[in-house]
């Protein structure tokens, strides 16, 4: 059976405020959920005039409460900028609040520009990159309890303790990340839409290298992709074209509102930006339903992966939702009632 789930960067469409795709992210968490979807993973991005997701621990809780069967997690939470325990605490308090629903996806990409990156490790105490693995370990220690012996902080508690603990997963684009979460034993989600070459390569280094551990005895693997499916090919082919210029000023270190249709096809190219437009194209899957369905397939069995987490972007919510429904259809999702869904 292959499971659908959502990758939601709260992208701030073109006459849109960053309070509406906020109000767009919550919207679109109980119109998953009515549809089907496995999962609901919120992105860390921060001073970005084009994505407003930038606290996906304060977003998780509000979308857990709003839902029912969908489980809702961070994709990911940027450990580099953080303490692992206050991580591990935060998590710790989600999961008491809605047991058996959290993951713990986590990245070391700063999720920002250079000088944003500086801003967030402003402090004495401030840890470098190379210092992820050790601030995974640390984690990890925290929210098990688990700590080694002779650790500093051994006898430091993550609270509130609890029978139950988020599913840590581990988020990357290169073979480096794959190694990193099966050296953890952790289930690791590639991401096919920033970097598609090397990434079959990568899960096969995963699976290969496995070091099971207690939670996850068996390598779990996910991809994430773009997908953007219509009633029509020719519709399909105006939203890209949104996602195409989305694509390249982000490429150019432009964060920029979703364009609208208009925009986008109005907009000529130079030779080298038409270039990385093309590039972008060839980790994307558009079209009908049925027609995206197909494509994630057959990248699916280059993986051997049964779980696509989807991203998204449309110049509206209306046709954001009809992709998400579309694809809910081609996929034959089964649907939730959620009629007793508590608003939080």
């Amino acid at each position: 059976m292959t499971l659908l789930s959502v990758l939601d960067q709260s992208p701030i469409r073109t006459g849109a405020t960053p309070a509406d795709a906020v109000a767009d992210t919550l919207a679109l968490a109980e119109h998953v959920d009515r549809l089907g979807y496995h999962r609901y993973w919120l992105a860390e991005h921060h001073s970005s005039n084009g994505l407003a997701g930038a606290a996906p621990e304060i977003m998780i809780p509000q979308i857990a409460g709003r839902t029912q069967g969908i489980r809702v997690g961070s994709g990911g939470i940027m450990l580099t900028h953080y303490s692992p325990l206050k991580v591990a605490e935060t998590f710790r308090t989600i999961e008491t609040l809605y047991p058996g629903r959290i993951d713990l996806g986590i990245g070391r990409a700063p999720g920002s520009d250079r000088v944003t990156d500086q801003a967030l490790q402003t402090g004495p105490g401030a840890l470098g990159a190379e210092h992820y693995p050790t601030q995974v370990r640390d984690m990890m220690g925290y929210l098990g309890g688990n700590l080694p012996d002779d650790h500093p902080f051994a006898n430091v508690r993550a609270m509130p303790a609890g029978p139950t603990v988020p599913d840590v997963w581990m988020l990357g684009s290169s073979d480096q990340s794959a190694s990193m979460a099966a050296y953890f034993g952790v289930p690791f989600s590639f991401a096919h839409f920033i970097v598609a070459e090397g990434g079959p390569q990568a899960v096969a280094a995963y699976r290969d290298n496995y070091r099971p551990s207690e939670a996850w005895p068996e390598p779990v693997v996910n991809i994430g992709v773009f997908a953007m499916a219509a009633d029509t090919e020719e519709e399909a082919e105006h939203l890209m074209k949104c996602r195409d210029l989305s694509s390249v000023r982000q490429r150019k270190g432009l964060a920029a509102p979703v364009p609208s249709i208009e925009e986008a096809e109005a907009y000529v190219y130079p030779p080298q930006e038409e270039a990385l437009r093309s590039y972008n194209r060839q980790r994307c899957f558009w079209g009908t339903g049925e027609q995206v369905r197909e494509k994630m397939l057959t990248t699916g069995k280059l993986y051997d992966v049964d779980e696509f987490v989807i991203l998204t972007m449309c110049p509206t919510l209306e046709a954001r939702f009809r992709s998400y429904e579309l694809l809910a259809e081609a996929f034959e999702l089964t649907a939730r009632d959620t009629s007793a869904t508590a608003v939080g």
